[in-house]
C-alpha cells in the first residue's frame, strides 16, 4: 500500500480549513456573507465550487481495439484493474493512443503517476488538453475577474452582466489587507454602504426620469426598461463590486492558471482564488495535479508550485 506523501497530507488539511467539502466526487469550497451594521451584504474570500468534470468511456473502445491483431492484445487495455479520475484516464487514454501503446508493454494505471511526471516535465502538455472541468466562482471581486479572463486559450468565461441584474443582488468583497486592520476594515464598509446607497440612489433617480419621458432611458421592453437604468447606475460601481462567473477549462490551461496566479508574487486576492481553484482540482484528480506543493508564505497566505511549469 502508498503512503501518502506529506505535501498530500497538508493539501487535505488546508482544504478542510478553508471548510472545503465533497459531495459526489465534486469538491468545493464555499464562503460565508457577512453584513455592515447597515445591512449591506459582502466576502472576504473566494468560493469556489466544482460544477462538471470528465465521465470517461473506457469500455467504448473495445470495437476499435478488437480490430487489431490478437497477438498485440490491444483489448487487455479495458481490463486494467487500477481505476482513475475520469480526467486522468481520458488524457491517459489520449497520450497512449498517440503510440497505439494498448498492449501488455504499455504503462498502466497503477503506474499513472509516473506516465504524466514523463509527459509534464518533458513539456508535452497537449494531451492535457482534452479534460475540462467547471467552476461557479464567487466572492471575487471585479478587479479580480478583470485578471482572470486575460487567461483565454483553452477557457470559457459567463460573468454576472451588470446592465440585467438589479441591486438586490449587489455584494462585495474585502481585500485580505483590510481584514485585520480595524481601521482598514471600517472604511471598507463604510465604503460598500456608501456604494450600495449611491447606486440604489442613482437607480431610483433614473428610474423617475425614464418614467417621466427621458428619451435617452425610454424603452418598448420592461426588460430594457430596467437594462437602461441599470447600466446607467452600474457606472458608481466600485471595483470591489463582487462579480460570480462560471469558468470552464481544460487542464493545461487550468494548470496555467495555478501556476501564474498561486504563485507567490501575484496579488493577493487572485492568488487566495487560485490556491482554493487548485485545492478543489487537486482533489477530483491527485494524479493531474500530484506534481504541485503548497506552502505558507509569512503574511499567512498560501502559494502552489511546480516543477514542471507549462506543461
Amino acid at each position: 500500500m502508498k503512503t501518502e506523501r506529506p505535501e498530500a497530507r497538508h493539501v487535505s488539511e488546508l482544504f478542510e480549513k478553508f471548510g472545503g467539502s465533497v459531495a459526489d466526487g465534486f469538491p468545493a469550497i464555499h464562503a460565508p456573507t457577512f453584513r455592515t451594521q447597515n445591512g449591506t451584504p459582502y466576502l472576504k474570500a473566494p468560493g469556489v465550487v466544482m460544477l462538471a468534470r470528465p465521465q470517461t468511456n473506457v469500455a467504448g473502445l473495445a470495437g476499435f481495439l478488437e480490430g487489431f491483431d490478437p497477438e498485440l492484445k490491444f483489448p487487455e487495455y479495458l481490463e486494467d484493474p487500477t481505476p482513475l479520475p475520469g480526467s486522468s484516464q481520458l488524457c491517459k487514454t489520449a497520450g497512449q493512443t498517440c503510440y497505439m501503446s494498448f498492449g501488455p508493454r504499455r504503462t498502466k494505471n497503477e503506474n499513472a503517476a509516473a506516465y504524466f511526471e514523463r509527459l509534464t516535465s518533458a513539456g508535452h502538455g497537449s494531451v492535457l488538453e482534452h479534460a475540462n472541468f467547471s467552476f461557479l466562482l464567487y466572492g471575487i471581486s471585479r478587479s479580480v475577474t478583470h485578471e482572470l479572463v486575460r487567461h483565454r486559450a483553452g477557457m470559457g468565461f459567463s460573468q454576472v452582466s451588470q446592465r440585467y441584474v438589479s441591486g438586490t443582488v449587489l455584494r462585495f468583497v474585502e481585500r485580505p489587507e483590510y481584514q485585520e486592520d480595524e481601521k482598514l476594515h471600517r472604511l471598507f464598509e463604510e465604503r460598500a454602504d456608501r456604494a450600495a446607497k449611491e447606486y440604489q440612489e442613482m437607480a431610483d433617480s433614473l428610474l423617475e426620469r425614464q418614467e417621466g419621458g427621458s428619451a435617452m432611458l425610454s424603452a418598448d421592453y420592461k426588460t430594457d426598461a430596467r437594462k437602461k437604468v441599470q447600466q446607467t447606475a452600474r457606472s458608481l460601481l466600485p471595483n470591489e463590486t463582487e462579480a460570480p462567473m462560471v469558468l470552464t477549462g481544460n487542464v493545461r490551461a487550468l494548470r496555467h492558471i495555478i501556476e501564474m496566479r498561486a504563485d507567490a508574487h501575484a496579488e493577493s486576492e487572485i492568488r487566495n482564488l487560485a490556491v482554493r481553484l487548485f485545492l478543489c482540482l487537486v482533489t477530483a484528480d491527485p494524479i493531474l495535479f500530484g506534481d504541485y506543493e503548497i506552502s505558507e508564505l509569512p503574511d499567512g497566505t498560501c502559494t502552489v508550485t511546480t516543477e514542471y511549469r507549462k506543461a
